[in-house]
């Protein structure tokens, strides 16, 4: 019997394992995951009885729709190999998908999970949508039913905003990285808003959707951005970050555009109040002005002029008949007077021919007299100033 070396039999058993088992399908619960810095996958699958290594290589790990994790059942298929240095065979996978569900189904719940920990799901950071917005860039391929679709409505609604399509890959392998290019360019362009459409189609057609950096690309994008991919039952992951989500590319634009019939007769109505409040303050500033207008007549100038000169008459009026009483009176004051100094008069009781002799207001005789005095000699009928400028004394 032949003696072989260990690397000899290990050669042999090598050869034999990988041409035995060329093609495998096993199903197992995956352990000890380790993603190396290189891109390669490395992990264990086992059951309750026996554990097997495995590797993944970074080309294979690429095509993956999800992310191998501790614990999670798969079904792998690939090959046997052995490493020859350590004499340990392990399976070199080329796919793997979870056990009991589609990868795809697998995927999306993965990533939904892993964003929404990440809070990129929350509400609050959604950005609102203008009213009226002037420029709307479309992301969805040029010659895609979505885009015609979406056109046809615009026409129909709102013809005001200028819509700019960015002709894009929503389809394929090539189409994630197609998606975050346009979505990117969209958002330099300084629109008001981005819509992210594509038409219906089976869950593998919209996968590109469901692209973590498709899914970066919506969250990063600072312009507000609206989700329409497929129908109305189709959800994917960009719908959950969009600031909105719309059921179908059509609906996108109804819900961003207004309708022009709604906002003529939006415009007829605040028209009709506007006039209605002209009118009803027309009428309150002419009831205002001819309130002006009488009390302008009332206190203008010539009213107040004519008010004084009425006043001044009434007042002369009351003058007159003042002067008039007064002067009454004082003459019947004055006659009464006169009377009295008549009956007062000294003059008055003199007889005939006979004067009185008055200096100083005072009756005097001719006695009290002297040379160079001034005085008055008065009769019943006149006044005469004289002077002493002689004095004798009666002799007898």
């Amino acid at each position: 019997m032949t003696i072989a070396t260990v690397s000899e039999l290990t050669a042999q058993i090598k050869a034999t394992l990988e041409a035995t088992f060329e093609i495998v399908r096993v199903q197992g619960e995956v352990g000890r995951v380790t993603y190396h810095a290189s891109g390669h996958c490395y992990f264990s699958l086992k059951d309750s009885g026996a554990t097997i290594d495995a590797v993944m290589f970074r080309g294979n790990v690429t095509k993956l729709k999800f992310r191998l994790e501790t614990g999670m059942q798969v079904v792998l298929e690939g090959a046997i190999t052995l490493f020859a240095p350590q004499g340990r065979y392990q399976i070199n996978c080329v796919s793997a998908e979870p056990a009991g569900a589609g990868a795809l189904a697998f995927a999306y719940e993965q990533l939904k999970k892993k964003l929404d920990a990440l809070g990129w799901f929350s509400p609050d950071r959604k950005k609102p949508l203008p009213k009226y917005p002037q420029k709307v860039a479309l992301v969805t391929s040029a010659t895609g039913a979505a885009l015609q679709d979406m056109l046809r409505v615009a026409k129909k609604r709102w013809t005001l905003t200028r819509l700019i399509c960015i002709n894009t890959i929503v389809q394929g392998e090539a189409a994630a990285a197609s998606i975050v290019r346009s979505i990117g360019a969209a958002d330099a362009l300084g629109v008001d808003v981005v819509v992210l459409a594509r038409g219906g189609g089976s869950m593998e057609d919209l996968w590109c959707f469901n692209d973590e950096s498709v899914a970066r690309a919506v969250f990063e994008c600072q312009t507000p951005i609206i989700s329409a991919i497929g129908h109305e039952i189709d959800t994917v992951i960009t719908d959950f970050i969009a600031d909105k989500r719309a059921p179908t590319p059509s609906a996108a634009i109804e819900l961003l555009l207004p309708d022009m019939n709604d906002e003529r007769m939006r415009l007829d109505e605040i028209a009709s109040r506007l006039a209605d409040r002209a009118f009803a303050n027309l009428d309150q500033m002419a009831g205002y002005l001819a309130h002006l207008r009488t009390m302008l007549t009332a206190y203008s100038p010539a009213a107040r002029f004519s008010r004084a000169a009425e006043q001044n008459g009434v007042l002369l009026e009351r003058l007159g008949q003042a002067y008039e009483f007064v002067l009454r009176t004082k003459s019947a004051e004055l006659a009464a007077l006169r009377d009295r100094f008549i009956l007062l008069d000294p003059a008055a009781k003199l007889p005939p021919k006979l004067a009185q002799i008055v200096r100083g207001n005072a009756a005097i005789t001719v006695k009290e007299l002297a040379i160079g005095d001034t005085f008055e000699l008065i009769d019943k009928e006149a006044i005469v100033q004289a002077q002493t400028i002689g004095k004798w004394r009666k002799l007898g």
